[in-house]
């Protein structure tokens, strides 16, 4: 089989290094994308928006121009549709915005522009990124492609859909809660939520905030080491940003892996306690594995209490002047944060204070802490929101997603990447976490895994 046969099947770091070489075109590259979305995007809406014409003229610009313009010339890539592209509509999924055409691009997108990516489209989200499943009033839902029946998770789920079945070998995502990880692990594909700052987002009203980040999807390690690459260095105007961080190698005796299904305060379903546990005995062939947790008392309050205060403030306005044209789901979402005094915020943040030092005492004898990548398998897309895991009931329509969130308040860098299973088992994935700063010792060990442990995607059957 040639390249130019079958760009969609291959890893972006290969296409990377063929479009390099001028072994393929990028407007090749990109005419095989744009073919595969028009087959299957129909049954599985994964985007929201497709700017075919404006990719051809990237593409096109990418062949005329002498030499590479980055790291990723000619590659295809899709955006999230939370996040502002120059001169092609950004929604964030609502009906308020759907004609909403920026006049810049937000700093991450600029940077996969400058490092030659082909912006091909933006990717379906929930309304604002609020939402169990991936669907909206525009758009959606976004299908699973390992069952059509299911929901590809929110709120990156347009994103990683597209990874999952090569209509893109890359895509950006956005992460508060768990929001690339969730979609990753239910579509077998990879992703990463870098150390907030990392990928620095200077237009950010509240500049210390690191609840939120950029991350990226992909179906291998060596793509998301790629992509991110072209997204990282500091910016001046984020008081987060931090530079490019040194290389890190993973050692290549036994790393030391901290292992927990549920941080001993998160609400887990059984059957992902028995995956997790498959996960870990299949980890524990080269590596050290002890079960063992941070304290995390108290971390789901804190973490409702601050995102609740954000939302209030980032949506207030939209809730009072255009009430009736927002979802159920976004009005909770907003309404949640209302009530809350200045003595509750920091409350939440003493006691993240306290769950940060003890993941830091953690990470002082271990490299890496292991967690399941979300809290159920992929659900009915008619089932909107998660309230009962098994027979436990939750207090909130986000409890479900504690395992991911948890890391979210802490800020450290995580991979997700898909584990070994059974053809007829639904995809599941694991979050390998580190300290800050480490996200090449989190790629060194995540590759180690996918070659030799099979912590890899495998293509769905759509």
């Amino acid at each position: 089989m040639t390249i130019e046969a079958n760009p969609c099947e291959l890893t972006a770091a290969a296409l990377a290094k063929a479009l390099t070489r001028r072994e393929i075109s990028a407007r090749a590259v990109l005419e095989a994308h744009l073919a595969r979305i028009t087959a299957r995007d129909a049954q599985l809406s994964a985007f929201i928006t497709v700017d075919a014409d404006g990719a051809r003229r990237q593409a096109d610009a990418c062949d005329a121009a002498g030499a590479p313009m980055g790291p990723l010339h000619g590659l295809p890539i899709a955006v999230k549709d939370l996040t502002n592209t120059r001169g092609l509509r950004t929604t964030c999924g609502s009906l308020l915005f759907q004609h909403n055409v920026p006049e810049q691009d937000e700093l991450v997108v600029a940077r996969l522009r400058q490092a030659g990516a082909v912006i091909i489209g933006k990717t379906n989200t929930p309304e604002f990124g609020f939402g169990a499943v991936c669907t909206n009033r525009l758009r959606g839902p976004t299908r699973n492609p390992f069952d059509l029946a299911l929901t590809s998770g929110g709120s990156s789920g347009g994103s990683a859909v597209a990874v999952a079945t090569g209509m893109v070998p890359l895509a950006h995502g956005t992460d508060f809660g768990g929001s690339v990880r969730t979609p990753a692990s239910f579509c077998d594909v990879a992703s990463i939520r870098p150390t907030p700052g990392r990928i620095p987002v200077p237009a950010r009203a509240l500049g210390w905030d690191m609840l939120a980040t950029h991350g990226l999807l992909a179906r291998s390690v060596d793509d998301l080491e790629l992509a991110l690459s072209a997204c990282v260095g500091p910016d001046v105007r984020d008081p987060l940003s931090i530079g490019t961080e040194p290389h890190i190698g993973s050692d290549a005796g036994r790393p030391q892996l901290a292992v927990t299904a549920d941080f001993g305060v998160a609400p887990i379903a059984k059957e992902v306690r028995s995956r997790f546990a498959v996960a870990c005995d299949a980890l524990s062939q080269i590596a050290d594995v002890e079960e063992v947790s941070p304290d995390c008392g108290g971390a789901i309050e804190a973490f409702r209490t601050l995102r609740a205060a954000h939302v209030a403030d980032s949506y207030g306005t939209l809730l009072r002047d255009r009430r009736a044209e927002l979802t159920p789901t976004v009005i909770w979402n907003i309404e949640a944060g209302a009530q809350l005094t200045a003595q509750d915020y920091l409350a939440a943040e003493r006691r993240r204070t306290v769950v940060f030092r003890s993941f830091r005492g953690l990470f002082s004898r271990k490299d890496f802490l292991v967690v399941p990548a979300a809290s159920v398998l992929p659900w009915k897309n008619d089932e909107s929101d998660v309230m009962l895991i098994d027979d436990m009931r939750l207090e909130t329509p986000i409890d479900y997603l504690a395992v991911t969130f948890i890391v979210s308040l802490v800020g450290f860098p995580v991979l997700t990447l898909p584990t070994p299973r059974h053809p007829d088992q639904k995809p599941f994935g694991v979050q390998i976490i580190a300290a800050p700063g480490e996200e090449s010792k989190l790629f060194a060990f995540g590759r180690r895994i996918e070659e030799q442990l099979g912590f890899c995607h495998r293509p769905p059957p759509i």
